[in-house]
């Protein structure tokens, strides 16, 4: 089925130039490129940031440095070592994932002072977890990584916060008063800890369901943090998102849009809008997979997280170059000097405001999930579309000028950026924008993406967080 044309796709009137006749299989070279790349890379890492060392997080002339903020990458280290074993069968990066993961990542279960644990523990504890459940591992551990896996569900679902109308959200490291959008993409460890039959017990023997606070936090992200067109005031572009919410701690009443890493609270963060963009989508299958969550849930739950995911998608594609890599925020400042360039590839080299090619790995993903969510049930001409748009961004990224194959280069994804406003993003000497170096979240990101594509193309079993068919 051909896709419609290129102006009815967009509400703009543009929207990125998708490639309507690439295919997965089509893309097997250049992951297999990629997989001999990352091996490497990983072996690399592993020598300058050993057990004991601070976190790595993104590269500063191509080697990785740490930025204390809060040890979110770490999971997204030792859980790249589990997918390269995934994706190419070499047993030293199981080995080095497993080892690192027991003896490292205890600590991110039990974090209370931040919302990363389906970050963190799902992609190490996760993926292995997965993999025994595919039949790909047999370590004897399985109790342990369920352990692991229930505990982190209930370490997250436990920071909440309740909002006025009598449900709540999880919150984020800056405290009681904020929802993150990246969370969304998060909740996965909400998701797997239920789905071992898990709960959070509170004051007086009380079980807490951690699927309704799945429910109650998608619901209040999609409410607050995603806009629809739909008058809620001057910035309400459909599929706009907000980096942060802020809430009154007192009453739980809504005060205001914020953001910590983007420009500003009317604009769009791109790495924000990615979360969500992949974050809905998952639960979405996570729903569709398992029947007593889906009927738990029901069919209102099922059609806000599908409006959210076509929102963000299409905002993403309406907002995006043409060859799928985002410049970090839809607002950025400097986006003016750059003319129309909307309409031509992205110039990660420009003078005037960085590319986020970890937006673009991650929200690659969110495309084809959502297009293979679609496709299933029957809405083949709008899945389609998201296919095909997820697998042309792979196609952008998975070559030049975003792949690494410098050996001296600890990256894999080059071009990513982190936090702008704070200015701590690399750049290059003779440059004015950061550039040419990559994010741990985006490296993991766009190993997952590639591992997500082969099992698509080799027909594989299907690449989920919570291990196929629940």
């Amino acid at each position: 089925m051909g896709l419609p044309s290129r102006n009815a796709l967009s509400y703009a009137g543009r929207v990125m130039r998708i490639d309507d006749g690439i295919t997965a299989a089509a893309l097997l070279p250049k992951i297999e490129r990629l997989w001999d790349a990352s091996a490497q890379k990983l072996d690399s890492i592993e020598k300058t940031c050993p057990p004991g060392s601070p976190s790595p997080v993104f590269t500063v002339e191509g080697q990785y440095t740490a930025r204390g903020w809060t040890e979110w990458t770490q999971g997204f280290q030792y859980g790249s070592a589990i997918l390269q074993f995934d994706a190419t069968g070499e047993h030293r990066f199981l080995d080095l994932g497993r080892d690192l993961t027991v003896q490292v990542m205890a600590s991110h279960v039990s974090h209370i002072g931040v919302h990363d644990h389906g970050f963190n523990n799902v992609s190490t504890y996760g993926n292995l977890w997965r993999l025994t459940r595919e039949g790909r591992i047999d370590d004897g551990d399985l109790n342990f990584y369920e352990l692991a896996l229930k505990l982190t569900g209930a370490v997250q679902a436990a920071r909440w916060r309740d909002t006025a109308d009598g449900t709540g959200y999880i919150y984020s490291f800056n405290g009681p008063q904020s929802l993150f959008v990246d969370t969304i993409r998060s909740c996965r460890a909400l998701a797997v800890s239920h789905l071992l039959g898990h709960v959070l017990m509170g004051e007086r023997d009380e079980r807490i369901s951690l699927l309704d606070r799945i429910i109650q936090h998608a619901t209040n992200t999609a409410k607050w943090n995603i806009f629809y067109g739909e008058g809620r005031d001057s910035y309400d572009v459909r599929g706009r998102t907000a980096h942060e919410s802020i809430f009154n701690v007192n009453d739980g009443s809504f005060r205001c849009p914020s953001t910590q890493q983007g420009y500003s609270p009317f604009s769009t963060w791109t790495r924000g809008l990615a979360w969500a963009m992949l974050g809905y989508p998952e639960e979405l299958e996570f729903l569709a997979a398992t029947k007593a969550a889906t009927k738990e849930a029901g069919p209102e739950v099922v059609a806000m997280m599908e409006k959210a995911a076509m929102a963000t998608c299409d905002f993403y594609l309406e907002h995006t170059p043409t060859d799928g890599v985002p410049y970090w925020d839809t607002g950025a400042p400097g986006l003016v000097h750059l003319g129309d360039y909307l309409d031509r590839p992205a110039d990660p080299y420009n003078a005037h405001e960085p590319v986020d090619s970890s937006a673009a790995a991650i929200g690659a993903q969110g495309l084809l999930r959502l297009g293979r969510y679609l496709i299933e049930r029957g809405r083949a001409e709008e899945g389609k579309r998201y296919w095909q748009a997820g697998l042309t961004v792979c196609d952008t990224i998975f070559g030049e000028p975003y792949l690494s194959t410098d050996a001296r280069h600890q990256g894999l994804i080059l071009h990513s950026v982190y936090h702008r406003p704070n200015g701590w993003d690399h750049v290059p000497d003779g440059q004015h924008v950061p550039n040419g170096e990559s994010s741990m979240w985006g490296d993991y990101h766009a190993r997952e993406l590639a591992l997500y594509v082969q099992r698509v193309a080799r027909d594989e079993p299907y690449y989920t967080f919570f291990g196929g068919q629940a």
